[in-house]
């Protein structure tokens, strides 16, 4: 598992990849139809590693807070380069703690290298298994590697109210919902780039989805401190934004799956 993940995790940067996800951009879109009455924040974590699963679950908790986890069933248990994911009982517990469970497709596939079938196939796999653990119907969807062609772009926006990408942006009343904006506060510079976008957000009462991986001490380059999780969290209650998870948020703006 982790060597599939490894060899997949890069995506195609060539010509062809650059123009398919311009093209992919620009088909099949469902625009946002009302505009946020205040700023609004979720905060997401891709991979659900245990990391994610436990010390960023308890820091929402914290403060009344709840996150949307994207999970790839396949990985559940697996060491991939975040680290170990969490495993059944650890979404269980999510789920019954009030968290979101998304899906990630089943095995973290490359939607951009997929055809639209295949999308399908995955994700109709993934959702058995986390109806199971989630105990309710999944609505949010996010991409794995933020990358997608236009044919399961187009497949799976029947199935999803969002479906998230991974390209720096945040969601207003045209915003397209098919693949959502998000801004990631992984790395050095995570920290800084997520208060950049608050302050966007705040200013053009947008949705702004935040996203990372890992949470922990010593982070991955795609996870962030438990310590910058929070401090990002703080300032966005203080600055007014309503939290809530993406599934939240988007019923809040009349979207539904």
């Amino acid at each position: 598992m982790t060597a599939a993940y490894d060899e997949a995790y890069r995506a195609n940067a060539g010509l062809d990849g650059k123009i398919r996800r311009r093209v992919a951009r620009l088909l099949h879109r469902r625009p946002l139809a009302r505009a946020p009455e205040r700023p609004m924040l979720s905060m997401s974590f891709d991979d659900a590693p245990l990391t994610a699963a436990v010390t960023g679950a308890q820091i929402l908790e914290a403060r009344g807070l709840r996150g949307t986890f994207y999970v790839s069933a396949g990985l559940a248990g697996a060491e991939i380069p975040m680290g170990r994911c969490a495993e059944p009982a650890d979404y269980r517990r999510l789920a019954e703690a009030g968290h979101e469970i998304g899906c990630h497709t089943f095995s973290h596939l490359d939607c951009g290298r997929a055809s639209g079938a295949e999308a399908e196939a995955e994700v109709a796999r993934n959702a058995d298994l986390l109806a199971q653990w989630a105990q309710k119907p999944v609505e949010s969807f996010a991409y794995p590697y933020g990358d997608v062609a236009p044919g399961p772009k187009a497949a799976l926006a029947r199935r999803y109210a969002t479906l998230r990408g991974l390209h720096h942006g945040m969601i207003e009343k045209g915003s397209d919902l098919n693949q959502a904006p998000a801004v990631g506060i992984e790395g050095e510079k995570g920290e800084s780039t997520a208060r950049y976008w608050l302050a966007k957000a705040r200013a053009k009462t947008a949705w702004l989805i935040l996203y990372t991986h890992d949470v922990r001490p010593d982070p991955s380059p795609w996870g962030c401190t438990p310590q910058a999780l929070a401090g990002i969290l703080d300032d966005a209650l203080a600055e007014g934004f309503q939290v809530m998870t993406v599934g939240e948020a988007a019923r809040t703006l009349g979207v539904t799956a």
